[in-house]
């Protein structure tokens, strides 16, 4: 067991050195290339607040390096299409299939986000209520 701990830390610290090294010196567009804003408009009832929508498109086996939102954020996700692993905060990795959602909370760290699939596509619509002044609905882990 304490075996199988120490092999599952190392992994982890491994993949967090390969992702820090593979977004060092890029851009969030670069970076998060997967993601198109496909909906942005101001709430006329709340002022200060926008609601935008995201598409991530994830090729087979694709994945998001490990990210955080703005602290204004609410976000609610729905597949589309194919399967989603997904694991917010300390919560449990949970496969998303098309048609089911989740919510993200203010504050919240999206630490798994990935194509369940080796040989299909997957796609996801993420609708936010951000504060209209936020210019990155995406931000990795440093």
């Amino acid at each position: 067991m304490i075996r199988t701990l120490l092999c599952s830390a190392a992994l982890t610290l491994a993949a967090t050195a390969a992702m820090a090294d593979e977004t060092a010196g890029k851009t969030n567009r670069e970076i998060f290339r997967n993601v198109t804003l496909v909906y942005d408009q101001p709430l006329p009832n709340v002022p200060g607040k926008s609601m935008r929508g995201v598409l991530v498109n994830y090729v087979p086996g694709g994945n998001s390096p490990g990210h955080f939102h703005p602290r204004s954020a609410f976000i609610y996700a729905t597949v589309l299409e194919g399967a989603i692993r997904s694991k917010v905060n300390d919560g449990p990795e949970i496969t998303y299939r098309a048609g089911e959602s989740w919510s993200e909370f203010p504050g919240d760290r999206h630490a798994v986000s990935a194509n369940a699939s080796a040989t299909e596509p997957a796609r996801l619509l993420a609708v936010f209520v951000v504060d209209t002044d936020e210019t990155e609905l995406v931000i990795p882990f440093e």
